[in-house]
């Protein structure tokens, strides 16, 4: 029997890919009402590890490496959607990268009710301003700029809570959905790859939600707790935040699976 489909649309997302990020910038400045209606889910390439974790389960992950020409490709075109959006890219360089460096702490952010803002600064700090995320002293720092435990987001990638417990999850429900790359969403049964099909599920989600929170109007609920943190207070972040990001994890109230 086919598995039953959330009608919760979903955003997976990724720290790697500019792609990825231009599908943030697009959703916080073009389309605020869904930024804080859909879950948001973490992709990232697992390392060894997490692949083996992945396999013992009956899983694999969805993604095969590009090539050189795709890559260069990929040069060209995020100048041309960079400088169509005004955004300014300086391009970082990956020495050895260990995806679950940056992206796992996403999951302690969550916890501190800072998830919007630990995606805001690692994607501005890799897109804007050319770092190393998946340098540990790159992450402590960040994360002492959020007020989160420097020394801990660091090793996240160590703590096997993480990697085992909500990582595993997470990279499991990017199987379960078959999201072969970033940006990826899911509405339904329905299912949108790339910046270029962004608009056709904004289009999908508002034209199933028009009685929802935010359909049309583009403003912030103050009555949705950031995700991650239960019945926290609202906190105030700049327009390149989101306020009412939902995410989802079986098990874990404030997770993404």
């Amino acid at each position: 029997m086919a598995a039953k489909r959330s009608k919760v649309p979903r955003f997976y997302f990724n720290f790697r890919s500019p792609y990825s990020w231009i599908a943030y910038r697009d959703l916080m400045d073009r389309y605020p009402d869904v930024a804080q209606v859909v879950e948001w889910h973490l992709w990232w390439e697992p390392d060894a590890d997490g692949e083996r974790r992945m396999a013992e389960l009956g899983h694999h992950f969805p993604y095969s490496a590009m090539s050189r020409e795709k890559h260069l490709y990929i040069l060209q075109d995020v100048r041309r959607l960079t400088t169509d959006r005004g955004l300014a890219v300086s391009w970082p360089v990956d020495h050895d990268p260990v995806w679950e460096v940056p992206h796992l702490p996403y999951f302690l952010a969550l916890d501190a009710g800072l998830g919007p803002a630990w995606i805001e600064r690692v994607y501005r700090a890799r897109w804007q301003e050319g770092r190393d995320i998946c340098d540990r002293t790159t992450i402590a720092e960040i994360a002492g700029e959020l007020g989160l435990p420097a020394e801990r987001a660091a090793a996240a990638a160590d703590d096997e809570e993480l990697r085992g417990g909500r990582g595993l999850r997470a990279l499991l429900a990017v199987s379960d959905a078959g999201a072969f790359g970033v940006p990826f969403f899911t509405h339904g049964y329905d299912k949108f790859w790339g910046v270029d099909r962004l608009a056709a599920f904004v289009a999908s989600v508002r034209s199933g939600s028009r009685s929802g929170p935010g359909s049309g109007s583009g403003a912030r609920s103050r009555d949705t707790p950031l995700a991650g943190a239960p019945d926290a207070d609202f906190a105030e972040f700049s327009d390149a935040d989101f306020a009412a990001a939902r995410s989802a994890d079986p098990g874990h109230a404030g997770g993404c699976g």
